[in-house]
């Protein structure tokens, strides 16, 4: 059995989740010992599929016609497609009516949780769909290897209280709340780690990022490096996002031990829970009360409780469980 996994315009997606995603792929399948192959020239028995575009569809046609297998990974769907690029929204229904079409066309469709199963399954699909988280690479999100460079890079003293924000700048990821804490609370420090083209960022955004508060910083992309390092040397992680269909950045807090708040969302029900694993928030005016009670410690931290989720979802279980699906969609 040998897979295919194709990834169209992956040098345009490797810095957002969905090339984290993929890059798990390769270490999952690693890890489980089944072989893979990145070029479509080469032999296979089925595609695994990760993007939506022309390419992608034409490949999975292609594929059907000489006999082989089709797995889709429902990456994407069109809640978290509202609210990210300037006309996002007006494009949102026929975003839907296209990735429909394309997810048809796998024998067996993978998405990462639950919840994005059921968004899918009310699209209308009739292949069977399977949640899989993305997973974690937990010998790489190791705190007690990585090096200690945030602070020093981005100047921060030792008793500052520092507060971490990661994702693309868009509405979507809570972007515009973040900003409004950092204005609610000069007394702490706020960095957000993220980048998008700037064509494509809705006026709100841009207004957000010219800010100028003094507490708070938008140095764009940087490599995952950094990131450890900033979950490590931090005080505080918080994911404001509005929709997602996982959300790895909680999975890399939860891997580092790093006290953390996401909001309050549906995608999240299933596998964080507030004051066991992660506290989570509603709205803004209950990021703020949350942030400053764990600040102050007036919540104790779930640090050791969410290691334990990002452990539940180790790239190594992750592989194992892509293998059962190849398994069965060979057998179908």
């Amino acid at each position: 059995m040998k897979v295919l996994l194709y990834t169209e315009v992956e040098s345009i997606v490797s810095k957002a989740g969905i090339g984290k995603a993929i890059k798990h792929q390769q270490r999952a399948l690693e890890s489980a010992g089944v072989e893979y192959t990145l070029n479509p020239k080469d032999d296979y028995d089925i595609v695994h599929l990760n993007l939506y575009g022309p390419k992608s569809y034409h490949l999975a046609k292609k594929a059907h016609k000489k006999g082989k297998k089709v797995v889709y990974h429902a990456h994407s769907t069109e809640e978290d497609f509202r609210n990210s690029f300037i006309f996002s929204n007006k494009l949102a229904p026929t975003f839907r009516k296209w990735i429909t079409t394309c997810y048809k066309q796998g024998d067996y469709i993978i998405t990462p949780t639950p919840y994005a199963k059921k968004l899918l399954e009310n699209y209308g699909l009739t292949p069977p769909i399977k949640a899989i988280s993305n997973g974690i690479n937990l010998e790489f999100f190791d705190r007690t290897k990585t090096k200690e460079m945030f602070r020093k890079t981005y100047g921060y003293k030792k008793d500052d209280i520092v507060i971490v924000g990661i994702g693309l700048y868009i509405e979507r990821k809570g972007i515009l709340d973040f900003v409004e804490l950092a204005r609610r609370m000069p007394e702490y420090q706020f960095i957000w780690f993220g980048n998008l083209n700037k064509t494509v960022i809705p006026k709100k955004v841009k207004k957000a990022l010219k800010s100028n508060l003094p507490n708070l910083k938008f140095p764009g992309y940087v490599e995952p490096a950094m990131i450890k390092a900033a979950l490590k040397e931090s005080n505080l992680y918080i994911f404001p996002t509005l929709e997602e269909t996982e959300g790895i950045p909680a999975m890399e807090a939860c891997a580092m031990k790093c006290d953390a708040i996401v909001r309050d969302i549906p995608v999240f029900s299933d596998w964080l829970e507030d004051g066991k694993n992660i506290y989570k928030a509603k709205d803004v005016d209950d990021f703020e009360i949350k942030i400053k009670k764990v600040i102050k410690k007036e919540l104790p931290s779930l640090v050791e409780e969410g290691y334990k989720v990002a452990q539940s979802r180790d790239i190594k279980k992750i592989g194992r469980q892509l293998k059962e699906v190849y398994e069965a969609v060979i057998k179908m």
